[in-house]
């Protein structure tokens, strides 16, 4: 044998040991994907979007993945920004507490009485604190963008013409009225199809039902635009039925705003990552691809 080829096979010999316990694969907790289902990574996301003015990240309220990826984007945004330059808006805290959010993110309220007092999601301790003691830390303005609870839940019951009689102070609390709801968008429409209505009859339940997510997309847009400054990006975080397709709130940033530029984020689930499901394509700007069997905290 030649004493070449007997050192090869005494290098496979032993190395054979170790590839029969190296990992099969990469089994990633997420992948990015571009709209129309490009490979896309991290660092171009972060380049992406700091050139945006509002960036809509539409999560899965129960997704560890998406919480944990928004405060990460929410510190790369800051240091790509610069002081002063990123906002961060929250559908998770309604306009009526926006003095209690104000008055914690700038150290002059506890974390105890903020929290008894501003509503927070069952879920806060553990997906939505760590964003505010972030933006405590970096002085990072903090907004929360939707609209309070008993208005939507009143035109849910009765429709748009419940805030009618509403006084001049609770109005400001609100996208300004009348509302115009566009019921040919896709997602109202899925909404009449899921509650059983034709968004085409705009009245009764399934029209109540969009008529009250409108008025929270609109909420949650113009205090989006009314929020921010010149060279400022706001990273909002929504449920991501809210922004989806760019419908919801970007349908009505773009009735408001016209010029600003907007990007969007959705988080989905797959059962693989290897590609973007045809369902899934342009669903948003870039797309967040979480396995299906990630693990839920509720």
């Amino acid at each position: 044998m030649f004493p070449a080829f007997s050192m090869r096979c005494t290098f496979l010999l032993l190395l054979l040991p170790l590839l029969a316990f190296a990992p099969a694969g990469d089994r990633p907790a997420y992948r990015l994907f571009t709209s129309q289902g490009q490979g896309a990574d991290y660092d171009q996301l972060v380049a992406q979007l700091v050139q945006a003015d509002v960036v809509l990240f539409g999560e899965q309220h129960n997704d560890p993945i998406a919480h944990w990826l928004e405060l990460q984007l929410a510190k790369d945004l800051a240091k790509a920004k610069g002081a002063g330059k990123l906002v961060l808006g929250l559908e998770m805290f309604e306009r009526d507490v926006q003095p209690l959010v104000t008055q914690y993110v700038a150290g002059t309220l506890s974390d105890s009485a903020f929290e008894r007092q501003s509503r927070p999601w069952p879920n806060y301790a553990t997906d939505y604190r760590p964003l505010l003691q972030f933006a405590q830390g970096g002085h990072i303005p903090v907004i929360g963008t939707n609209a309070p609870r008993p208005f939507a839940h009143a035109v849910a019951q009765g429709s748009l013409k419940a805030l009618d009689k509403l006084l001049v102070i609770d109005r400001t609390l609100l996208a300004p009225l009348p509302l115009q709801v566009n019921y040919e968008l896709p997602g109202y429409k899925n909404m009449a199809a899921m509650f059983g209505g034709d968004s085409k009859a705009h009245g009764g339940g399934a029209a109540n039902i969009i008529q009250a997510q409108a008025l929270k997309d609109a909420t949650m847009a113009y205090f989006i635009w009314r929020s921010l400054a010149p060279g400022q990006t706001m990273l909002h975080l929504n449920g991501s039925y809210h922004s989806d397709h760019h419908d919801g709130i970007v349908a009505y940033l773009r009735q408001y705003a016209p010029e600003l530029r907007i990007k969007t984020l959705s988080v989905v689930t797959q059962s693989q990552l290897q590609q973007l499901d045809k369902n899934n394509v342009a669903v948003a700007d870039y797309v967040v691809v979480v396995p299906e069997d990630m693990t839920k905290p509720y």
